[in-house]
């Protein structure tokens, strides 16, 4: 489909602070504007049966977020002081799924609700680190990470401010660890911890806080910014299908083009799309508009909830870099149609070395 396509076609309030708080701050019902009734039900039974079944859990993450915020959540997630196998023995329709992020998804029709167990942080240096639960490679990323740990740990773990929020439906108190009440009234997407070691942990979470900032219009706190154009060539190192996700999610959520602007920003539009990326630096004005354009029409539609193929968002992304290829075929001595064939195919190839397009997509 790609082929065919081608051939027809904010500044910081404040410093951060660097770790979260061993005590949380307590929101209770009367200091904050959630009601468990706003929360999907199956999602709230999970919570009740796993505290009455002695375990710590509640709801957590982009669902307590976005409810702050007025905004209805697409998923809910519930963080547990179970371990997998202690939440799939309390529940028959639960299933255990990953190996780098041991999760739980209970099935209710459906809704999925994903359920993840309190996580630590990794053993450092001169710790002892257990291979099957937790491996880094030699530039810090995380391959594995199943060491679990506390509730105040896994707040620890969390990668942004605003996601470190817990609600417990039971009793409807809110616990924030790390001032995330605090940041999403003041708007700011901001790192827990020390930026660079946790970009270096997951290269993707660069690519998070640009989503993050695009959907929610959110700025980037400057000390969670200053890393990323340093850090950017790293996501050359992350497996191409999990980018192929990573990219969907930044271009097909409704706020592709503000995600467009602040990737060429911060630089992290070109380990994402080198080709397009050069003919950007190459024909500024051209590829902008054409890009724009095109990502404002996405935008349109998703809103209008009209369908967006990934094989359009793909054309339009890639289709800048395709003159100069046309041209350099054609300077070979092949005709016009051939030409843009090849050029459309080999352009293509070069980009499933970075994202992992579906064949689906692209014939």
């Amino acid at each position: 489909m790609l082929k065919k396509l081608f051939q027809s076609f904010r500044s910081p309030l404040r410093k951060p602070q660097q770790h979260t708080r061993t005590t949380p701050e307590v929101l209770n019902s009367s200091q904050h504007s959630l009601q468990r009734s706003q929360f999907s039900r199956y999602a709230v039974n999970i919570v009740e049966r796993l505290q009455n079944a002695g375990y710590q859990a509640y709801l957590v993450g982009g669902c307590v977020r976005d409810m702050m915020l007025n905004i209805t959540p697409k998923d809910f997630d519930v963080a547990t002081s179970a371990t997998p196998e202690q939440v799939r023995a309390e529940f028959r329709n639960a299933r255990i799924i990953g190996r780098r992020f041991k999760l739980v998804h209970i099935h209710f029709g459906r809704e999925i609700i994903e359920v993840a167990t309190f996580r630590a942080n990794h053993p450092q240096d001169d710790e002892e680190e257990d291979s099957n639960q937790s491996s880094r490679n030699e530039s810090g990323r995380i391959l594995r990470d199943n060491v679990y740990g506390t509730l105040e740990e896994d707040a620890q773990r969390r990668d942004f401010t605003i996601n470190a929020l817990y609600y417990d439906p039971v009793s409807e108190r809110v616990l924030d660890y790390a001032n995330g009440v605090h940041d999403i009234r003041n708007r700011l997407i901001r790192l827990i911890g020390d930026p660079e070691q946790r970009y270096k942990e997951d290269p993707v979470r660069m690519l998070r806080a640009v989503r993050f900032a695009a959907k929610l219009d959110f700025g980037i706190e400057k000390h969670s910014a200053q890393p990323i154009r340093a850090l950017a060539p790293m996501l050359r190192d992350i497996p191409s299908a999990r980018l192929f996700e990573e990219v969907l999610k930044l271009f097909l959520s409704g706020h592709a083009a503000p995600t467009f602007e602040m990737l060429v920003d911060l630089e992290l539009f070109e380990p994402l799309f080198p080709a397009s990326s050069k003919a950007l630096e190459y024909n500024p004005t051209y590829t902008h508009t054409l890009i724009s354009n095109a990502l404002i029409n996405t935008d349109l539609r998703i809103k209008q909830n009209k369908p967006v193929t990934p094989a359009f968002l793909f054309a339009a992304l890639l289709w800048p870099a395709l003159p100069a290829k046309v041209l350099r075929a054609q300077e070979r001595g092949m005709p016009p149609i051939a030409a843009m064939q090849e050029a459309a195919h080999e352009l293509i190839i070069e980009q499933c070395q970075r994202i992992a397009i579906p064949k689906r997509f692209t014939l």
